[in-house]
């Protein structure tokens, strides 16, 4: 970045880690809003040390790294290495004392109102300590293994994200320096120990950590125990693969994957109780510092806690049940294929089921008029119907060709397993292109109709996953549209053969020219604004990161554009800056689903475009990876998308926050007599209802003709 230009200032911009944690922050209040059901509050509690983890594995193994090779290359925020680990240091120690807080001081409190309790051994009464110690016998001690550590004993290489104890031990009183045994808690048993013979919704638990803890002594005859500290160790788990050096690339992340539960430490978690003495032996020992250690202020590892969310309790301490709805646009029973060749068809999920996707090509693979499918899979499920029907209809004889990305973080080993079965049976699978990851949802069906040979495509902004169909949001298209389905046949014959880029009118690809659309977009944008026309900008995406594409939203919005930005996770642009960014508004909405669609709105003069697709605004999206955004240019389905769905992410005011300048983020206020929008609970709501009924299709598009060319603009005190 140029150092002299003024929109390239390091306080323009907010450092990516920092903003990540913020958003952890906001995921937290979710556990804090009592508003929420109290398991589905320990529901996001437990996800924020997920989340927190991948962190430490990714992002901070990735700056340690930077710091041991001397690097003082600072991001457009300009903090360097040492800064920045710093800084995130002392706001992961806020964060986690924050976890216990919530934890100790709110959710325990209430979950035994609720007769869910957590004990300890001395908590029990003499005959629950018999059952307790006859458990441990039986059920624990068998799969408990001591480690000794001394001179012929050195300290044993304890998995990534392991829970161990250290035990400090003396055999005689002539002992003069402590002695150190390891116990890993296996992971092979429940982490919750219940404590039997309860009424119906009554649970009693104990941690597995805190039985072990308690009965450790059974594990060193003849010595005496001082003292048992939990450890947790997180370690680095990126893959380090060059593609161009890798003859195998499966091979070669087969072989990385092996070294990732042992990767270098790069934080340890202890029990608040831990003397100084052990703490200092365990930092020696994993070639750590006092700012790798962290101190939990209760029972390690939060993400223990999830499986209370699946305890049959009181209803009303979980969100009532939500199943997703067939889409209107498809009337039972329709042919698929004939109504595709009428129509384009919009999906919304979680709302609207995944199933249409699975069906449409698990009736692809029936289909004697079949001929070939092609499909991009970046994550799908462990029981993937989606893989089922591609081997079925391979099995059929149809030609299927699938790239499969097999670099997709912490799915590694789940898309190798799907990689081979689908080779096994004769699929062609394939592994994208040198250097990029894959990460375009494509699926193309070319089916021999009575007409002619034609392609049927689902483009969308989520992955082929029916599991996560049900928890993220996301959006697709089901089209016939020749103008986008020979791109995107174009572009798997780029994926999979030596095809250059040939420079597409419809869908915008990353790398090759998503960047510069974008770009083009914004611009045309700030043209309008300066001539008086009609501008505004939304975008709604998981995170913004890209600090070209910061600096041209600065320009508009000096211009004049009015733009929202609807970004769930990281946002490095910072709003409200008089001068600058004083036209853009950032809101993050956290709540039941995890929102993951990708929108691009640009009001273009009166005349809107909506394009919907993969990719985040990152560097890493925008330039190492294939992505896909392509347009919506049904009138019908471009006026759902702006007068329901953006409209309603604009007016949530229960589960948005706005963003401040300063980075951090703020609950929307609710004045009084305002109605109170929750834009998740109306989808859910909603769902099901015909937005767009074919019926009436023609109808809608002769309407938003007339009403000078594009459908009612959805911000409010906006003319259209």
């Amino acid at each position: 970045m140029n150092a002299a230009d003024p929109l390239t200032a390091p306080e323009l911009y907010s450092n990516r880690d920092l903003s990540w944690l913020e958003f952890n922050q906001r995921v937290l209040e979710e556990a804090r809003d009592a508003r929420n059901p109290l398991l589905e509050r320990v529901k996001f509690l437990a996800i924020t040390c997920s989340n927190l983890d991948e962190f430490f594995e990714i992002r901070v193994g990735g700056i340690k790294q930077q710091i041991e090779n001397a690097s003082s290359v600072a991001g457009p925020d300009g903090l360097r290495p040492p800064e920045l680990f710093t800084r995130i240091r002392q706001r992961v120690a806020r964060f986690v004392h924050d976890q216990y807080q919530t934890w100790n001081s709110e959710l325990l409190p209430e979950l035994a109102q609720h007769h869910i309790r957590f004990h300890h051994i001395s908590d029990l009464s003499d005959q629950e300590r018999v059952w307790a110690h006859n458990f441990f016998l039986d059920e624990v001690f068998p799969v408990l293994t001591p480690l000794a550590i001394d001179p012929s004993h050195p300290f044993p290489q304890l998995l990534n994200k392991s829970l161990n104890l250290i035990v400090s031990l003396q055999r005689s009183q002539a002992d003069s320096e402590p002695r150190y045994a390891v116990v890993q808690v296996p992971r092979v048993l429940n982490r919750l120990v219940f404590i039997p013979d309860r009424p119906a919704r009554h649970y009693d638990i104990i941690h597995l950590s805190r039985l072990i803890e308690a009965f450790i002594g059974d594990l060193f005859p003849g010595m005496t125990v001082h003292g048992v500290y939990a450890f947790r160790v997180t370690r680095n788990s990126d893959l380090y693969i060059d593609d161009e050096e890798a003859e195998n690339l499966l091979h070669s992340i087969e072989e990385e994957l092996k070294k990732r539960n042992r990767g270098n430490a790069v934080r340890i978690e202890v029990d608040d109780g831990c003397p100084a003495s052990v703490k200092e032996f365990l930092l020696e020992k994993f070639g750590l510092t006092a700012d790798d250690c962290y101190e939990a202020e209760g029972t390690i590892n939060l993400l223990r806690l999830l499986p209370l969310t699946s305890l049959d309790t009181d209803p009303v301490l979980k969100d009532k049940p939500f199943s997703p709805v067939p889409t209107p646009m498809i009337p039972p029973e329709a042919d698929l294929f004939e109504l595709l060749r009428r129509q384009d068809v919009l999906l919304h999920h979680p709302y609207e089921t995944f199933s249409t996707v699975v069906e449409l090509l698990q009736i692809a693979a029936t289909d004697p008029h079949v001929l070939a499918i092609k499909m991009t899979l970046y994550r799908t499920s462990g029981d993937s119907p989606v893989v089922k029907a591609l081997i079925d209809a391979s099995n059929r004889g149809k030609q299927i060709s699938v790239l499969v990305e097999l670099r997709a973080r912490f799915d590694e080993e789940n898309n190798i397993a799907w990689a081979r079965r689908m080779e096994e049976a004769g699929i062609h699978v394939v592994y994208g292109l040198v250097g990029l990851k894959t990460h375009c949802k494509t699926l193309l069906i070319v089916r021999r109709d009575e007409d002619q040979i034609r392609h049927y495509a689902h483009l969308g902004t989520g992955n082929y996953h029916p599991r996560t169909a049900r928890l993220y949001t996301d959006l697709g298209l089901l089209t016939t549209r020749p103008e986008l389905t020979k791109e995107v046949a174009m572009l798997f014959n780029i994926l999979t053969g030596m095809a250059d880029y040939p420079g597409f009118h419809h869908l915008l690809v990353a790398p090759f020219e998503l960047a510069d659309a974008i770009l083009r977009l914004i611009r045309a944008e700030a043209d309008n604004a300066r001539l008086g026309l009609p501008a505004r900008i939304f975008f709604k995406m998981n995170s913004l990161v890209d600090p070209t594409l910061i600096r041209e939203l600065y320009l508009a919005s000096q211009a004049g554009v009015r733009i929202d930005l609807c970004v769930r996770g990281i946002c490095c642009l910072r709003p409200g800056i008089p001068g600058i960014s004083d036209r853009i508004e950032v809101r993050s909405i956290v709540g039941r689903f995890l929102e993951h669609s990708r929108i691009y709105y640009f009001e273009n003069a009166g005349h809107p475009k909506v394009y919907l697709g993969s990719a985040d605004l990152m560097p890493r999206n925008l330039y190492k990876r294939v992505e896909v955004v392509f347009p919506i240019d049904d009138p019908a389905l471009r006026s759902t998308l702006i007068d329901f769905i953006i409209d309603l992410h604009l007016r949530d005011n229960v589960k948005a926050r706005r963003l401040l300048p300063d980075g951090t983020h703020e609950r929307l206020p609710l004045p009084e007599g305002v109605e109170s929008v929750d834009s998740q609970a109306i989808f859910m709501q909603k769902a099901g209802e015909s937005f767009h009924p074919p019926s009436v299709r023609a109808k809608q598009a002769v309407l938003l003709a007339k009403k000078n060319g594009h459908p009612t603009s959805p911000f409010p005190n906006e003319s259209a």
